[in-house]
């Protein structure tokens, strides 16, 4: 009996004709896919026979299999339709021709006029120009194409989306095949990448700041599965909902366990990923997979493959990372499929090391808290990830998007890991170890000193007193406060919670939100910054088009105004929460007094709601506004007739004034703060300030670098608000510092033309022994 068995379309097979028994068609073929697997034939013959089969079952003319070669090339490995001596001399690189486009956006493609399509590559050695229609899909493993797999009608034909998931279906089966190794010499692979035993510095990005060095542990949660097709669909059924039950208890337990690590945003977020293991619609897919004929493993790996190439084309930045707490999802309950549980990996590993993964999702991450987690290198990821807010709240060093890390690392490697500056070190020489240890111990020894100025003031030694204020976003960074011994919080960003959530919170869960910000404040003050979102920060429940220029666009104040109920849920929750306290609230990316006003009347009204309503009011209200819009530079003195206060934003203010986009890395040296218009424009707001008799900070990013600190202590900032960690660098900094001398230095060094003042300064730094 033939492969086959009828001719090309002489079987109805399965075809938009024939969807009454879809389901047992599936089956049928999947049975005979499993046999042709199970014979002793070679790679090459099962192969040559799968896509015969295939072209049977689906009323194709054309059934053809490209496999991956080193250096990315698609090479035809079999085909049914086209000219046998196309086999092995076809070649197409990843992004050419429609293979190659397939293969590059690992995404299924269907046209009813293929050779219409822009990216249509004509190869004459195949015959393929009397087809018409063609339908492709990837050989996916993973997170790695192995592969296309495509069918060819000679007549137009409108592919279903049933048959484009049947093909999915069956590029599993090749998949496997495809990654045993028979077809392509995995050492092929392996050389094309060359220099494995070289030390290698990569390239990534800033998740989670410090510095660590120890023996790799690769992250490899994945199960290889044995066995694509079911023998029983029922059985199936029942091991999954069985691991599906033993998942979701075990999650229970881990939310339970994460209690230890105390209050904060990853508290919330373990909480949101045991919402993620009930989804119903992910399980329900599972489901159908399952009766569809595959085994259970198979069915979580084929929704895995299809929702990561389906998240994958998302570009807003927040949906995509969500993509990792599923993959984590669908890691786990593979594992429970195999009667493996996770964490096992963790327990086999050295007692510290630095953990390497493609992506993690949050719980991931929990799995190896009983080990010394030194570091963690991503090749995905961004500082918003679940994962990496996790990370903090364990004191990690992170580096994310390392491509090829996974590939590049082996187990037991030393690796270097550089929050500070986005770089990960693979091998590195001896004496390059030998500075690194000395590095993360002088660090160490720094930061035993910074502890002990914990209780001391921040006052020069000419006696200027310095306020020296945390910036926060997380409960979690308010128990940094008595750690470090700031004064206060000086900047609360509240939209970085929402970024964790899937709707809007309620006023009543603001409302609890802030009062537990104020209880683990413990008296000192807060300074809650209004939503702030837009720009890199969209929430994925707040419809938002793309924007040309997002940072200029459509967020922070101008969000608020167009959605006043939004605006004035949050200034009703703070006002609650403030209730027999002081609040301190300032509006961000005000462009002129007309925002502000329409804003605090948003405020007032809130007043006068918690009054009618008989709640206690806050002791005191204090409203300030973000300096951000260059604009407001011309409306100063109005304006500070108007404001409690005003804060300086830098992030923001310096990419507007100098027109530079900040997250260009061609543009990141171009401009520097420490120039003479940026010090031109301190010393104008300072001295309106002090003529307007109003308060002023500064929380910018530039407040947390001692030599940057140092200038704006001289010229004139009494109030800086930093992060936790630059808070004992910044106090030391100071109390070395003589104010008055830096401040004759600076008017020497009057209007230079010079692109930056940096190198002046920091000479002068050095020259009066000043801690920077």
């Amino acid at each position: 009996m033939s492969d086959v068995g009828n001719a090309p379309g002489a079987s109805p097979g399965i075809s938009p004709s024939n969807s009454a028994g879809q389901v047992t068609a599936i089956r049928r073929l999947l049975r005979r896919l499993r046999g042709i697997m199970a014979g002793s034939a070679s790679a090459q013959e099962r192969l040559d026979r799968i896509v015969r089969v295939i072209a049977a079952e689906m009323v194709a003319e054309v059934c053809s299999a490209y496999v991956m070669r080193a250096g990315e090339v698609l090479e035809l490995f079999a085909t049914e339709g086209l000219r046998p001596e196309a086999v092995h001399r076809t070649r197409l690189r990843v992004g050419e021709g429609l293979v190659g486009q397939i293969a590059a956006t690992a995404r299924p493609l269907a046209l009813a006029e293929a050779q219409a399509h822009p990216d249509f590559a004509y190869r004459p050695e195949t015959g393929e120009e009397v087809y018409h229609s063609l339908m492709g899909v990837p050989i996916l493993r993973g997170d790695r194409v192995l592969g296309v797999l495509i069918v060819q009608n000679r007549t137009p034909r409108h592919y279903t989306e049933d048959e484009i998931e049947v093909l999915q279906t069956i590029a599993m089966i090749v998949a496997e095949l495809a990654a045993s190794g028979e077809l392509v010499n995995p050492l092929e692979m392996a050389q094309s990448r060359g220099g494995a035993s070289l030390p290698v510095r990569l390239d990534g990005l800033r998740l989670n700041p410090g510095l660590a060095i120890g023996p790799a542990l690769l992250h490899e949660p994945k199960i290889v599965i044995r066995q694509v097709v079911a023998e029983d669909a029922i059985a199936e059924e029942e091991r999954l909902r069985d691991a599906v039950a033993a998942m979701q208890e075990a999650i229970d337990a881990l939310v339970d366990a994460s209690r230890g690590l105390g209050p904060g945003e990853h508290r919330d977020i373990i909480e949101t990923y045991r919402m993620f293991a009930a989804d119903r619609g992910w399980l329900r897919r599972i489901t159908e997979a399952v009766r569809s004929g595959l085994t259970a493993e198979a069915a979580v790996q084929k929704v895995r493959d299809e929702t990561r190439s389906r998240m994958l084309q998302i570009s807003e930045p927040y949906l995509r990372e969500r993509l990792f707490d599923l993959e984590d999802l669908a890691n786990r309950l593979q594992q429970y499929l195999a009667g493996q549980a996770p964490g096992i990996a963790a327990a086999d590993g050295p007692a510290e090391f630095i953990l390497v993964a493609h992506s993690m999702g949050p719980a991931e991450l929990l799995d190896y808290a009983s080990r010394r987690i030194r570091g963690l290198v991503l090749e995905e990821g961004s500082p918003t990830a679940h994962v990496a807010i996790v990370a903090r709240a364990f004191d990690i060093p992170v580096v994310g998007r390392v491509a090829e890390a996974v590939e590049r690392i082996d187990n037991g490697d030393t690796v270097i890991v550089d929050g500070d500056h986005g770089q990960v070190m693979i091998r590195p020489s001896g004496d390059i170890e030998q500075g690194v240890a000395a590095t993360i111990a002088a660090r160490s020894k720094r930061r035993a000193y910074y502890d002990t100025l914990r209780d001391t003031p921040a006052v020069t030694r000419d006696g200027v007193a310095v306020r020296l204020l945390l910036n926060a976003g997380l409960l979690l960074d308010l128990t940094q406060l008595p750690v470090t011994g700031a004064e206060g919080v000086g900047l609360f960003r509240t939209e970085i919670p929402l970024l964790t959530r899937h709707a809007f919170p309620d006023v009543a869960d603001q409302t609890e939100f802030y009062s537990r910000a104020y209880e683990q404040a413990d008296s000192r003050p807060i300074v809650f910054r209004t939503l702030d979102i837009g720009g890199d920060k969209v929430l994925p429940y707040l419809a938002h088009a793309a924007e040309e220029n997002p940072a200029m666009g459509w967020r922070a104040i101008r969000i608020g105004l167009d959605r006043p109920a939004m605006l004035r849920q949050q200034l009703r929750a703070l006002l609650r929460a403030a209730g027999g306290r002081d609040l301190y609230v300032k509006f961000p990316m005000i462009a002129e007094i007309a925002e502000f006003e329409q804003a605090r009347a948003l405020l007032d009204k809130e007043v006068a709601r918690l009054a009618a309503e008989g709640r206690e009011p806050p002791r005191s209200v204090r409203v300030g506004v973000m300096l951000e819009v260059p604009s407001l530079l011309w409306q100063l003195p109005a304006l500070l007739q108007r404001v409690d206060f005003l804060s300086i934003g830098t992030n923001d203010l310096a990419q507007f004034l100098f027109a530079c986009d900040r997250g260009n890395p061609r543009l990141a040296d171009r401009y520097d703060l420490l120039s003479a218009p940026m010090l031109a424009l301190f010393r104008q707001v300072i001295a309106a300030c002090n003529a307007a008799g109003k308060p002023l900070s500064m929380c910018g990013e530039m407040a947390a670098s001692p030599i940057e600190a140092m200038v704006l202590i001289a010229l004139g900032f009494r109030t800086l608000s930093l992060a936790a960690t630059a808070i004992g660098p910044v106090k030391a900094m100071t109390r070395s510092l003589d104010a008055g001398a830096l401040a004759h230095y600076l008017d020497e060094l009057g209007e230079r033309p010079d692109h930056s003042l940096r190198r002046w300064l920091e000479a002068y730094a050095l020259d009066h022994a000043i801690a920077v």
